[in-house]
């Protein structure tokens, strides 16, 4: 019979992976998905919700909507464009890329962005709830910001 002593002083049970390790897996994992996103043409939706990613690769093109929702994702590459919706919801982002282009709607609530790219495409809506740039600038001014938001803005 083991008792919870010997479980404890003997190290019967060890951990297999520590926290740390899993995580450097699950990064890896990640950034193996964008890779095989990419060689498949892009095509398609792309979800990497809770990933922990800070950035993605130049060249990405997504088919469809792309989630980096809940993620660590600080900065978007320059031509990024996206076929479905974007949503950077709850993201530690500050600001966006020249030539973004979004066929869906972007959302950027619970952001820390401050502005906009003038030559930023979207072609549905803009949710920019919870933002600093929702408390510090009318509608009409954010309209006027960016111009190629064709839908709704919220804030």
């Amino acid at each position: 019979m083991i008792k919870l002593l010997d479980i404890l002083e003997n190290k019967i049970l060890v951990p297999r992976r520590s926290r740390e390790e899993r995580a450097k897996n699950y990064l890896i994992a990640t950034q193996k998905k964008i890779q095989q996103y990419m060689k498949g043409g892009g095509e398609g939706d792309l979800d990497l919700s809770y990933a922990p990613i800070a950035s993605l690769p130049s060249g990405l093109t997504v088919g469809g909507y792309l989630s980096l929702y809940s993620t660590l994702i600080k900065s978007l590459p320059s031509g990024l464009s996206v076929g479905g919706n974007l949503n950077l919801y709850n993201t530690p982002i500050k600001s966006l890329p020249p030539d973004l282009s979004v066929g869906g709607s972007l959302y950027l609530n619970g952001t820390k962005i401050t502005s906009l790219p003038p030559d930023l495409s979207v072609e549905s809506n803009l949710d920019l709830r919870g933002t600093p740039l929702s408390k510090s600038h009318t509608r009409a001014q954010i309209k006027q910001m960016a111009p190629g938001v064709k839908g709704n803005i919220y804030m």
